[in-house]
């Protein structure tokens, strides 16, 4: 792997795609196919006046939640040639730590090619004390991953600001978001799913009491059990209130209704904020 020797420290120039091949193909042909055809399969079309500034995406296998999470960048389609920057924040599920973490390479790759990280925009978080550079909250981490090929094929020049969440107060979250908020160069992508393990008809019912407090803004009523990335969620309706947005389901399903069974599913959600 290339990288560049600066004294004592090595920093990586690239990180190799963690989960390629197993949440998502790993040839790139037939990625780029499956990418394509779950966008093209979104029955919501996208309504221009509503601008989208936020999204909130599954990260399970595409074959789980890969419908999903289209219903959400589908979304995308009137503003992609604009967008030239997208801060992406999901939970860890590999390694404790707290605050929010970021890689020290230069870019992330997939089967698709290489993503550039906007280190500049990170050099600008070096302030806040929640904020990071440690690569291995992204060792083995698919929340973030999994979402590159979405954004590689709709997007024609961005870069990417990826930040792991770990154990952080939401109003923490809310402030880094602030520090990255910009214009309308800028969208912001929150990876998590919905509920874990329950009964479909019993998830059912809980993700629908979460998608209320999406909708409401309320960052009170969400915990780890309504959400697995419920802390960058959380960080992000603190954000969005105080910018006076709004928000509109997109998708609200398990994986009981794409490819699994009903005794014990996850919970994925789309949301999109304007």
């Amino acid at each position: 792997m290339p990288g560049l020797t600066v004294g004592v420290i090595t920093m990586s120039i690239d990180r190799q795609p963690a989960v390629a091949g197993a949440f998502y193909p790993a040839n790139p042909a037939i990625l780029s196919q499956q990418v394509d055809a779950l966008l093209a399969g979104v029955a919501t079309a996208p309504q221009a006046q509503t601008h989208p500034k936020a999204l909130i995406v599954p990260h399970a296998g595409y074959r789980y939640s890969g419908p999903i999470a289209a219903s959400a960048y589908a979304q995308l389609a009137p503003i992609a040639a604009r967008i030239r920057r997208v801060v992406l924040l999901g939970p860890a599920h590999r390694l404790p730590f707290r605050g929010l973490a970021y890689p020290g390479a230069e870019r992330l790759l997939t089967p698709l090619g290489a993503v550039d990280l906007d280190r500049e925009a990170l050099a600008g978080l070096a302030d806040l004390l929640q904020v990071q550079q440690l690569d291995a909250a992204f060792d083995d981490e698919h929340c973030l991953e999994v979402q590159l090929p979405f954004l590689q094929r709709l997007l024609t020049d961005f870069r990417l600001v990826p930040l792991v969440v770990g154990t952080v107060a939401p109003a923490a979250v809310a402030q880094v978001l602030e520090r990255l908020w910009g214009g309308d160069e800028t969208l912001i992508v929150i990876s998590s799913d919905l509920s874990h393990y329950l009964d479909y008809e019993t998830a059912r019912r809980h993700d629908a009491a979460t998608t209320q407090a999406i909708e409401r803004l309320d960052p009170a009523a969400l915990d780890h059990h309504a959400a697995c990335g419920a802390t960058p969620l959380a960080g992000l309706l603190v954000a969005a209130r105080g910018h006076g947005m709004q928000v509109r389901a997109l998708d609200l399903r398990n994986s009981g209704d794409t490819a699994g069974s009903h005794d014990q599913v996850v919970g994925y959600g789309a949301y999109v904020f304007f």
